[in-house]
């Protein structure tokens, strides 16, 4: 039986304050990378650097994010109402947000950050990758919650009825009057795959399970930051089929191509020829902390 979701996206309200579920999803996703991050620094996972250099990367890496998941947003899904209103790059309180953007941002915080510190540059990137996912995986609640970014009509049993999602007179309606219809059983044909759910798992979970995993031992350059690249991109690729493309920009090709599907594809290139590259390359070794100390006391 299909689920009508109603939750409210508003985790806490104070008079005119509104903290949204989304936000504080990104907020978890940080505090799970910095954490994580703060430990492969202990580790020695990048020697030389200590948690003070750490937290720099961090900040700079946020602001790439926010940055470049907005800019990319409005590049790859709305430039055409960009051109006609530049101001909305500014609208942040109207939404919308680019993975491939914020990976983009990031990877350019990352350039400046690793050239700052005298590190070579996929040291660093093989460092940060494992801190993504987690990320990823809260964001696609955030969608959920929500209820955005929904998935194509289903008959599946988990099939999910997003208010949003549905035509008049059932989008005007308020939550009581949407609840009665939906017990009739007459909201049942608006069923959608719940696809942010299915990204959640694959991109976030899934992929931070593998990817930390991977990443637990020392592996050679470029290694981790090609199976980063590649899973996702394959995982992004593969549920673009059951997710709805974008109202402004619909199928780009063939009835069935996505801006996610073609953002994505570059990725899983990436990642194949970065896996590949890694084959002759150096394995960086973990250089604790404490171990740096001491041999810094030694001088």
């Amino acid at each position: 039986m299909p689920i009508l979701h109603q939750i409210d996206p508003i985790a806490v309200s104070l008079g005119p304050l509104k903290v949204h579920w989304y936000g504080l999803m990104y907020l978890l996703g940080f505090a799970v990378a910095w954490w994580l991050g703060r430990r492969r620094v202990r580790a020695g996972r990048l020697p030389g650097v200590d948690e003070n250099s750490f937290g720099d990367l961090m900040f700079y890496g946020m602001l790439g994010v926010v940055l470049g998941g907005r800019i990319g947003y409005i590049l790859f899904y709305n430039f055409g109402d960009f051109l006609k209103d530049p101001l909305m790059l500014f609208k942040v309180w109207e939404g919308g947000m680019s993975f491939h953007g914020g990976l983009l941002g990031v990877m350019v915080a990352i350039g400046w950050w690793a050239r700052h510190h005298r590190l070579h540059y996929f040291d660093v990137v093989d460092f940060i990758a494992p801190l993504v996912p987690a990320g990823l995986g809260f964001g696609r609640i955030g969608n959920y919650i929500g209820g955005e970014l929904w998935g194509k009509p289903t008959d599946a049993g988990w099939g999910v009825v997003f208010p949003r999602s549905l035509p008049q007179p059932f989008a005007s309606m308020d939550a009581v009057s949407l609840r009665a219809q939906f017990d009739a059983g007459i909201l049942d044909t608006f069923a959608r795959h719940p696809s942010q759910l299915y990204q959640a798992v694959l991109e976030g979970l899934l992929l931070f399970c593998v990817v930390v995993w991977y990443s637990s031992k020392p592996r050679p350059r470029y290694a981790v930051s090609g199976l980063f690249a590649l899973l996702y991109g394959v995982f992004r690729f593969a549920v673009e089929f059951v997710r709805e493309p974008d109202e402004q920009l619909g199928y780009l090709a063939f009835g069935w191509l996505t801006m996610g599907q073609v953002l994505s594809t570059p990725l899983i290139l990436l990642g194949l020829y970065w896996l590949w590259k890694s084959r002759s390359a150096p394995t960086l070794q973990p250089e604790p902390a404490h171990a740096a100390a001491n041999e810094t006391s030694a001088r």
